[in-house]
């Protein structure tokens, strides 16, 4: 049932083309500043998880979770009685999504290649498993199972050799049943119970007890995105993550109260959210602003959805749906939308975003949780460089070279010309021995 209706704030509304200049660029740059205080206490709480180790994980968790951990390692059979204590519902669903995520990334396993640019030259590159994942888990405003599983099942599936999960314990000093639940599901090798910016320390640099990773992913607050930046020089992390965001394009052909839930539905995540329709048409665009309207007063997380569409919200109308992907691109959002009659069309035309819903009936929320497709994607406009966690993310290339006698005569005049360019005559030499008459 939907409440009468109020009115929304939104913070951008009008055609895309009539965008001022600055505000083109607050919607686009959507990087979050740098916060002075998150960044001087993520370095500090770094700082000191690598001198101190496992004591300072117990100190922080004191002072900033209020809770005297016994242990860093939560016990295997916790984590299978917490399997065993899901609801039912709860737990065909997260079977459900496990069974779609790894049939997705099992079809998406990078393979090896070899190519031969000329006779007796064979150049082959081999997709090799990390040997240690760290997986993060938010554990803060709720525990989310459902990114245990988007990083654990793609880790596996990719053949890494140790799996670990970090995240927050509650008053009982165990992370979130739930969370756990999905550890034990996913099969990750180990979980600590460990939050924020020192469980990022602890992956990264490792401790007595957490073991230091090759790469760390998963979503989390500003101050494990924070840590995770200061520590990229050491490990490798996926890309950098801040708040959800959603821009949608729907024409005539779409239906506005299934878009305003869509909008609402990511709104409500974060205060800070992103929530974007350009509308192609002259109602839709006011259509999904009445519906928006209607439906606002009965949601749960209703301030923070009105926050969300008061600082970076917007409702934008272009004059053809190709229109619309230009801005899109430019926007490049986390989740892109195509509500519209051209979708599969459009598809060819999208080329940052960090994942594409073709249809009106493919909702978000499906990929979020169930489709199979990995929710964890570039935010901020950074899906114009990035990509969303995949199978890619767990191996590391091998490129080898193999040169028959034969090549390596031909190829010696010509290397030892072009060193003899670049001045380094012991390369020259290292090439003409292999000339024919050497």
């Amino acid at each position: 049932m939907t409440g009468v209706g109020t009115a929304v704030r939104i913070r951008f509304r009008g055609p895309v083309a009539a965008l001022s200049a600055t505000e083109r660029l607050r919607l686009i740059d959507r990087v979050p500043e740098s916060d002075d205080i998150v960044r001087t206490t993520s370095e500090a709480i770094i700082d000191v998880v690598r001198r101190e180790g496992d004591a300072a994980l117990v100190a922080l968790a004191r002072d900033y979770d209020k809770v005297r951990l016994k242990s860093l390692e939560v016990p295997r059979e916790t984590w299978r009685e917490a399997l065993q204590a899901l609801e039912p519902a709860v737990r065909a669903a997260m079977e459900r999504a496990a069974a779609n995520i790894r049939a997705v990334h099992t079809a998406m396993v990078p393979q090896s290649l070899e190519t031969n640019p000329e006779p007796g030259v064979t150049i082959g590159r081999r997709p090799d498993p990390l040997q240690r994942v760290g997986v993060y888990a938010p554990g803060g405003r709720a525990a989310y199972p459902s990114s245990v599983l988007m990083g654990v099942i793609p880790a596996r599936v990719a053949g890494v050799g140790d799996v670990i999960i970090c995240a927050p314990p509650g008053a009982n000093g165990l992370p979130a049943a739930v969370t756990l639940a999905a550890a034990e599901l996913s099969g990750a090798d180990r979980v600590f119970a460990v939050g924020g910016a020192g469980a990022i320390a602890a992956m990264a640099y490792g401790t007595e007890t957490i073991p230091r990773v090759d790469r760390i992913v998963g979503p989390g607050n500003a101050y494990v995105a924070q840590a995770k930046l200061l520590v990229a020089s050491a490990v490798a992390i996926d890309a950098p993550a801040g708040p959800s965001e959603l821009l949608v394009i729907a024409d005539e052909d779409a239906n506005p109260t299934r878009i305003a839930i869509e909008l609402l539905a990511q709104a409500e995540h974060d205060p800070d959210a992103a929530v974007v329709l350009v509308a192609v048409g002259e109602t839709i665009a006011d259509r999904v602003v009445a519906e928006i309207e209607r439906h606002l007063p009965v949601q749960a997380r209703r301030t923070i959805i009105e926050q969300a569409f008061a600082d970076r919200g917007a409702v934008l109308t272009a004059p053809t749906t190709r229109d619309a992907v230009i801005f899109a691109n430019e926007f490049a959002p986390e989740h892109l939308l195509l509500a519209t009659h051209d979708a599969d069309a459009l598809l060819a035309d999208v080329r940052s975003a960090g994942t594409v819903f073709v249809g009106e009936a493919s909702s978000v929320v499906f990929g979020d949780y169930m489709t199979g497709a990995n929710h964890v994607l570039p935010t901020g406009g950074l899906a114009r460089s990035y990509s969303g966690l995949s199978t890619l993310d767990f191996v590391r290339w091998t490129t080898y070279q193999r040169i028959d006698r034969e090549a390596a005569a031909r190829l010696s005049q010509d290397v030892g010309v072009f060193a003899d360019a670049e001045q380094l005559p012991a390369h020259a030499a290292a090439a003409r021995a292999w000339r024919p008459s050497a």
